[in-house]
């Protein structure tokens, strides 16, 4: 789109290949992608940047695993946070070998159990940033469930040139309560995860997985007048990176219409979309 690049996440509900999910996303007009990464997944994040050479794509990030998080702030689960630990540098040596400038990450995840934020889960992850730095990689982290856990590394790390923020706009309303972060972090920001969802569904305000649904923008609740002027107030001019899903969560329906489209269909909505939302920043800002 004229004065804003577009990118789009791989997704495993798209039903092919990463890489030729990427050709596709060319063909619709996308301008870049990102990838998520998990163990022995290396070959996919080879070929993806293969493709992005051949049809002149960014590859914008790399997903870390995120199945580590929590053992990083548990005395008791060291051992498990120390393969945690090797798994993101081996993602960041991921983006170092195939130019990739940013490796998103979480910081936290899971809703039953509940670890204080503390200076073990900071130092741990202070090792990943470290090597983050030697490499010249930034990390985005990301804004998941869990948010005391995000700012206690993003404010331990604030004055580090590898450390910022990846905004997930559904994160915010169905695992932060709709809390601005954009407010607190928007300075730091180097990442977007653009979706829209149905907010909170439980009466009682109990965040779950299954809320998280990655609808295509403005087909949630999501006031995307008031989150585009947020992001213009930021003054962040980057790539606007969209991550959505094809099929619904576990028990509810609000995706099954788009996996009754046909792939390119659905892309090209997702295009018009991302395209809409990228407008909307651009007339906002000062």
């Amino acid at each position: 789109m004229y004065k804003q690049k577009l990118c789009l996440s791989t997704n495993s509900t798209f039903g092919i290949p990463e890489s030729e999910q990427v050709r596709l996303f060319r063909k619709i007009g996308f301008e870049g992608f990102n990838v998520l990464w998990g163990y022995m997944m290396d070959d996919v994040v080879e070929a993806c940047a293969r493709v992005a050479r051949e049809e002149n794509m960014i590859f914008q990030s790399i997903h870390a695993p995120w199945n580590m998080c929590q053992a990083m702030w548990d005395e008791s689960r060291q051992d498990e946070a120390r393969e945690g630990i090797e798994q993101l540098k081996h993602c960041l040596d991921l983006c170092k070998k195939y130019g990739v400038p940013i490796m998103v990450c979480h910081v936290y995840v899971g809703f039953d159990e509940e670890y204080k934020a503390n200076e073990l889960g900071v130092k741990n992850y202070g090792e990943i940033i470290r090597h983050a730095e030697k490499l010249g990689i930034k990390i985005a982290f990301e804004n998941t469930e869990g948010i005391v856990y995000l700012k206690a590394v993003l404010d331990s790390f604030k004055d580090s040139p590898a450390v910022g923020f990846c905004w997930d706009s559904g994160h915010e309303m169905c695992y932060n309560f709709s809390e601005n972060l954009l407010a607190e972090y928007g300075d730091r920001l180097i990442a977007t995860h653009i979706n829209d969802n149905l907010g909170v569904k439980d009466f009682g305000g109990k965040i779950t997985w299954h809320d998280d649904l990655h609808l295509l923008p403005f087909d949630g609740i999501a006031d995307w007048d008031e989150l585009t002027q947020r992001i213009a107030d930021c003054g962040y001019g980057d790539i606007l990176t969209f991550e959505l899903n094809i099929k619904s969560k576990p028990n509810r329906h609000e995706n099954d219409k788009y996996d009754n489209m046909p792939l390119e269909e659905y892309l090209s909505e997702a295009y018009a979309r991302a395209c809409r939302i990228a407008m909307m920043i651009q007339k906002k800002r000062k």
